[in-house]
């Protein structure tokens, strides 16, 4: 429950109507009622507004609703996301150490730490402040883990990985697995060792079932503020920049670079060895087989500006009548030329 001035504090926004109107929950604008709270970012719902029972209503500058209370901003979604973070309160609550978790002596775990069971701790293994590892996590030896941190069921993080503050892992996350390294030997291939390390810098965020690879030598690292969705897969030794949101059945070929803020649709991909610059974006399905510029968007395999894309793409379908019609002509030709021969 929260007053909707304690709300506008929170968000930098300015109520309209009542401030001391409360409300305990967020909900859709076609399903909110009395004590709810709901959100306006699109304009195409703006005709649900009328209808509205909600308490009060996000919204942007210059949205005007008669005879509701509105909690005015700049950016209503990530006034919503503040919101809900703040309605929903303490999502995990701090449960200790419990039985059926298995943690090496040498292990080093800070204050108010929670160890679910069916966990297993490694030698040398440092956790900071207020972190958890849900069920069946596993944490091999010499990992270091940040504060804040929630490593959820069935999560596996291998040796020497170094996780930074706030760090969270979905389910089944895999940090730390082999690169894919096989040096040819006739027609078998013997295994490159793995000797490197993954680091996930602050306020990363790994889908489930998501694969960071270490590196052969040195590391993989993914700079703060990284968003992976479920499904991702990061070769050995790719470095990703700061702020860079990854969709679902994306894959990073080994020792790419990539700069910050880039944005990749869903089951885009990047080939080893090459360097995407800062505010690119690669739109779903699109595959990056070369060093591109930042601050533009991308389409197709292989990746080329989305607005030439977006014009190869009105031949696509025509491309059987092309042919046909290149075919012809080419027969056309070659009889006119014969006929320029007999001449």
């Amino acid at each position: 429950m929260a007053k909707l001035e304690e709300l506008a504090l929170l968000v930098g926004g300015q109520v309209v109507g009542d401030p001391l109107v409360e409300v305990s929950r967020l909900m859709t604008i076609d399903q909110a009622g009395i004590g709810d709270l709901t959100f306006l970012s699109n304009p195409k719902y703006l005709p649900y507004l009328a209808a509205c029972q909600a308490s009060a209503i996000i919204v942007a500058p210059g949205v005007e609703v008669a005879g509701k209370n509105l909690l005015i901003c700049s950016n209503p979604y990530l006034a919503f996301a503040k919101v809900l973070t703040r309605l929903r309160g303490e999502a995990y609550p701090h449960v200790g150490i419990m039985p059926g978790a298995v943690i090496a002596e040498s292990a080093k775990l800070g204050n108010n730490v929670s160890v679910y069971p069916g966990c297993i701790v490694g030698e040398n293994v440092v956790i900071g402040d207020n972190s958890m590892l849900f069920p069946n996590t596993v944490i091999y030896a010499d990992v270091q883990i940040g504060s804040d941190c929630l490593i959820h069921a069935g999560c596996l993080v291998r040796e020497k990985t170094q996780i930074g503050n706030r760090v969270i892992l979905q389910p089944g996350a895999v940090i730390g697995s082999d690169g894919f390294g096989f040096a040819p030997n006739g027609e078998t291939y013997f295994k490159i060792p793995q000797v490197g390390i993954v680091v996930l810098e602050d306020d990363v965020e790994i889908g489930s079932c998501t694969c960071i690879d270490r590196a052969a030598l040195g590391e993989t690292r993914i700079k703060k503020g990284c968003k992976f969705d479920n499904l991702v897969q990061v070769a050995h030794n790719v470095v990703i920049g700061e702020d860079t949101v990854v969709a679902a059945q994306s894959g990073f070929a080994g020792s790419c670079r990539i700069g910050r803020h880039a944005t990749f649709g869903g089951q885009s991909a990047v080939t080893g060895h090459v360097k995407l610059g800062d505010n690119i974006t690669i739109a779903g399905k699109g595959g990056a087989s070369s060093n591109l510029e930042g601050g533009q968007v991308y389409s197709g395999t292989p990746a080329i500006p989305h607005k030439q894309w977006l014009k190869s793409s009105l031949s696509f379908g025509k491309l059987p009548e092309m042919r046909r019609e290149l075919s012809a002509l080419r027969k056309r030709m070659q009889e006119l030329e014969e006929q320029i021969k007999e001449r």
